[in-house]
């Protein structure tokens, strides 16, 4: 046993003495040896395997101060006080969303202000009375609106160039004013014109084209009491009814010198020969980017063909030969609108009023993404419904807005909160216009608290009354997320808005990825900044 031990000591000894020669074989005599180095968090890894012990975690050092992007993951959070680099790599939360792993994941993007970008450097002593409005429009505007003191900056920006003839393209953020912004010179402009009507059928003077029936009731709403105070007659012209209703519209009161209509109800008019545009002086495309979609432009285009507009402001003297001043008034304006608007009118002859804030994601809004399986969608809203509705019994809240992308998705939710008795309203296009009139109103009115909707309710809506904006449905584009997330943080609104979004497709992971790199650069959304090409007299909010 002790020559077998002092065998193996002598093969050890054999191999220590041969491995150095071996390595020393193509070496000089004075070349060191080469030195191997471990890193030093794998001695750590491996000493804590040995021992047993858990590898403790990695401290998160979150600098103080407010959060421009907070997440669930610590290290992802960015402040306030940063802003990344146009090519700087970005550190997004949603780049792995697209992993089922990612499910439950969710950030924010922080109100980073507390009132809305339309306010903002306002001065105290700016009034109506500066931007040459008459004294009459004035106390009419006095009168029907006493709550409206200070003219916003979309407001100070289009009045005077409107008063003065020029033909406006308007591009501002929503909730910023635009309605009267249009509507106060549209007005001022009946009053110093006299009414030359002569014909058999009703001949209006100012039109405001608006793509939905409940944007008609609300521009209807905004302009018949100002309209009422100076003796000029407003009527609407909402379609989804035939040719028969939109006769009895027309015939039933006297001929108005304000028409706020729909396109397809307008051109039933048109080709009944139920109303004549030969003596308009004053033409509002509202939402104009939808006006000039593929649903309506063909429409559009029939209803300029029959009206008459001014090349300048000196065709807009003549009063025994009208013509019509034109304004294009929208919140977002994606590829390709420019040339469309080419269609419309020379874009030399426009000036063109863009907000700094156009496209971009609102400051003042606090928006929520949540990565969620299509199975956890219900019982998330289900919970946030009813966390709202326990704090609306107990304080002062808003209402919620749920958009859903088609109208069986609103059906079929409708039944699941019935099942919760959760009461709601409901919004969507294959509704029967009987079913559809004065549902929003009843909504603003505070009948019910939610509202499950299609897009028909994010365009141009006034909501001030809305403190949370609920995407079941990822919009699918980045327009139609301005356009919701639109319906809060309202000028005139009392209460704060919130978005949450619940985001399940691979397609809306991208749309995400889009907006919060957007928020973490400060820039506006990609696709839509470059739209309408810069005509001769462009002005910046």
């Amino acid at each position: 046993m002790a020559l077998a031990r002092q065998l193996r000591l002598l093969s050890l000894a054999t191999r220590l003495l041969l491995a150095p020669q071996r390595d020393l074989t193509g070496r000089g005599p004075d070349e060191p040896l080469p030195v191997v180095r471990i890193p030093r968090g794998l001695q750590r890894r491996q000493e804590q395997r040995q021992s047993g012990q858990r590898s403790p975690l990695r401290p998160v050092l979150v600098r103080p101060g407010p959060l421009l992007i907070s997440a669930r993951r610590p290290e992802l959070n960015q402040p306030a006080r940063q802003t990344l680099g146009r090519w700087e790599a970005a550190p997004l939360v949603s780049r792995g969303w697209k992993h089922r792993r990612a499910r439950q994941d969710y950030f924010s993007i922080e109100r980073a202000q507390h009132e809305a970008p339309a306010l903002r450097n306002l001065s105290s002593k700016g009034s109506f009375a500066d931007l040459g409005l008459e004294p009459r429009v004035l106390s009419a505007l006095q009168e029907a609106a006493p709550e409206v003191v200070r003219p916003t900056t979309v407001q100070s920006s289009t009045i005077p160039p409107l008063l003065r003839g020029r033909h406006i393209l308007c591009a501002a953020e929503t909730g910023s004013g635009k309605t009267l912004g249009y509507m106060l010179p549209l007005l001022q402009r009946l009053l110093g014109q006299p009414s030359l009507y002569t014909s058999r059928i009703p001949a209006p003077r100012g039109l405001v084209l608006v793509p939905s029936r409940e944007l008609a009731e609300q521009v209807r709403a905004v302009a018949q009491p100002l309209g009422s105070s100076l003796g000029l007659r407003v009527q609407e012209l909402g379609g989804g009814h035939g040719m028969s209703r939109v006769r009895l519209q027309l015939s039933k009161h006297p001929p108005a010198e304000v028409l706020v209509a729909t396109p397809g109800a307008l051109w039933k008019a048109l080709k009944g020969q139920l109303i004549s545009l030969t003596q308009l002086s004053f033409l509002v495309l509202d939402e104009v980017d939808t006006l000039l979609d593929e649903s309506f432009l063909e429409l559009v285009d029939y209803i300029l063909e029959k009206s008459h507009i001014a090349e300048g402001p000196a065709d807009l003297k003549d009063p025994f030969n009208p013509k019509a001043q034109l304004v294009l008034v929208g919140a977002t304006f994606p590829e390709g609108v420019g040339q469309l608007l080419s269609k419309v009118a020379s874009l030399d002859s426009l000036t063109t009023i863009t907000s700094s804030k156009l496209h971009c994601i609102m400051p003042h809004v606090k928006q929520t993404f949540m990565r969620l399986k299509g199975a956890e969608k219900v019982t998330e809203l289900v919970q946030i419904l009813k966390q709202h509705d326990r704090a609306h019994r107990t304080g002062s809240t808003g209402t919620v807005l749920v958009f859903c992308n088609s109208s069986s998705t609103v059906n079929w939710l409708g039944y699941i909160l019935d099942d919760h008795k959760i009461q709601h309203l409901r919004l969507q296009g294959q509704m029967p216009a009987s079913m559809r009139a004065g549902i929003f109103q009843s909504f603003q009115k505070g009948s019910r608290d939610i509202l499950l909707c299609t897009d028909i309710a994010s365009r141009g809506l006034d909501s001030t009354q809305v403190e949370l904006v609920i995407n079941y449905d990822f919009p699918l584009t980045l327009q139609d997320y301005i356009h919701r997330a639109g319906r809060v943080g309202r000028v005139g609104s009392e209460v704060p808005g919130t978005v949450i979004s619940f985001v399940t497709h691979p397609w809306d992971v991208s749309l995400v990825q889009k907006i919060e790199l957007a928020a973490r650069r400060r820039r506006s959304l990609p696709g839509l900044g470059s739209s309408v090409s810069e005509p001769l007299h462009q002005e910046t909010l």
